[in-house]
């Protein structure tokens, strides 16, 4: 049988079919298997495409930060370029001393007005603005029971004034009887005396008995008795006549006195401007009533706008320079373009601590005309003139430096920065002084060499 009979046969389909369906199945198996590993490959090719990815971002950053970074050393012709100088030279020094300050009232500008006595405020005269002057009325108080006062007052000194009348008037008459009756009496002894003498002879020529000499000498011994009784009267009306002048004079000074005393206290009611000036503030109300303590209740404050002055804080570093007389110049905020000219007119001993910096008050009166222009509490930046001086040998204050200690600049000598100590003096704005160490024509660094090591 041939080969194509073999191939026809049911018995041959059914074995090739037989081993078709195996090798079918074979070859699923084997392409599921293909397709996993060829799965776990892209994904592993993936993750090496994304860790090369990473690294070459990152090789990149750093390329570029390496670029930025080295390019001003290599580039930038700032970093080549040569350090700036400055020759040492010779100027003139109008060295000044900066503070700030505040325009303040003058001691006696600023008076707070109120009332010595209590009472209800019956006017008030005078609102915040207002301009017054020394004298005028800025409020009254009620005044009915202070008016019944003084009338009181002035009855008493008018009964007073009436006694002094009637003593003026009675005792001199009595004093004028007084010696009248001491003259009477003067007579009336002076016959006793005379006729106790005739007695006394006529008794010794026995003419006279003894009670008639009896008699003479009682007479003579009650006029004498007489006379002194009427000097006494009269030393007594003498003595109170000047007794009782001085008493009624006494009770008027003591009503005139009570009177006066009334008066003023009717006067504190008128309540007056002490000052010329502006009225600042007002602390009350008119229809309240006002307690007069230890303290006297405050009704208005007056400034005097034209007797200002500047109060500036100076540094304790710099008080040393300040002194009585130097000119001084300020400016406040409101007017910047505008600089005020004045003097130093004094310097406050007692120190003031702000923030733990110690400060002295230097006060400055102002020269410039600012009618107008300044008020009460306007800041103020302060520059106090000190001495001028000529051909000081000056630098730029930025060269100088302070290492360990010492004042300390770079002078640049035969092309090398060689540091050199030095003292300074004073300071001019940018430029300070140099008092030793260097001289004229030298040429020194602005800033520190960049290879100098600090």
């Amino acid at each position: 049988m041939s080969a194509h009979a073999d191939l026809a046969s049911p018995a041959a389909h059914r074995r090739i079919a037989g081993d078709s369906g195996a090798n079918g199945r074979e070859t699923l198996v084997q392409k599921d298997s293909t397709g996993a590993s060829a799965a776990r490959a892209a994904r592993r090719r993936g993750k090496r495409w994304r860790r090369r990815l990473v690294f070459l971002v990152l090789l990149i950053g750093a390329s570029a930060g390496a670029v930025w970074y080295f390019q001003p050393l290599t580039a930038s012709p700032e970093r080549n370029a040569a350090p700036p100088t400055e020759t040492v030279a010779r100027r003139d020094f109008a060295s000044s001393v900066l503070a700030t300050g505040a325009v303040q009232p003058q001691i006696g500008a600023e008076v707070r007005v109120g009332a010595r006595i209590s009472g209800k405020v019956e006017r008030l005269l005078a609102n915040i603005g207002d301009r017054v002057v020394k004298g005028q009325v800025v409020a009254r108080l009620e005044q009915a029971d202070l008016e019944a006062m003084v009338a009181q007052r002035q009855a008493e000194l008018d009964l007073a004034e009436a006694r002094l009348a009637a003593v003026e008037s009675l005792l001199p008459k009595e004093i004028e009887k007084a010696r009248l009756d001491l003259e009477e009496s003067q007579a009336t002894y002076s016959l006793a005396e005379k006729d106790l003498g005739r007695v006394r002879s006529l008794h010794g020529q026995r003419v006279l008995t003894d009670d008639d000499l009896d008699r003479a000498e009682e007479r003579h011994a009650v006029g004498r008795a007489r006379v002194a009784a009427a000097r006494k009267a009269l030393e007594l009306a003498e003595t109170r006549y000047s007794e009782d002048i001085r008493q009624a004079k006494a009770e008027i000074g003591r009503a005139a006195s009570a009177i006066a005393n009334t008066k003023v206290q009717l006067s504190y009611a008128t309540i007056t401007a002490p000052i010329d000036g502006v009225i600042a503030s007002v602390s009350t109300e008119q229809g309240e009533t006002v307690a007069a303590g230890m303290q006297a209740p405050t009704f208005v404050t007056i400034i005097d706008l034209d007797r200002l002055q500047v109060d500036a804080f100076v540094d304790e570093v710099d008080i040393g320079k300040i002194a009585v007389g130097q000119r001084a110049a300020f400016t406040v905020d409101a007017f910047p373009a505008t600089e005020f000219t004045g003097k130093v007119s004094a310097i406050y001993p007692k120190a003031v601590i702000q923030d733990n910096v110690v400060n002295y008050d230097v006060v400055v009166d102002i020269e410039t005309p600012y009618h107008g222009l300044l008020r009460p509490e306007m800041t103020a930046s302060v520059t106090i003139l000190l001495d001028e001086r000529s051909g000081v040998l000056a630098i730029p204050a930025k060269a100088v430096q302070r290492q360990r200690g010492k004042t300390m600049v770079y002078v640049l000598a035969d092309g090398r920065a060689e540091p050199r100590e030095i003292k300074v003096g004073w300071r001019d704005g940018p430029w300070i002084e140099v008092a030793s160490g260097l001289a004229e024509g030298e040429t020194i660094l602005l800033e520190a060499p960049p290879t100098n090591v600090q």
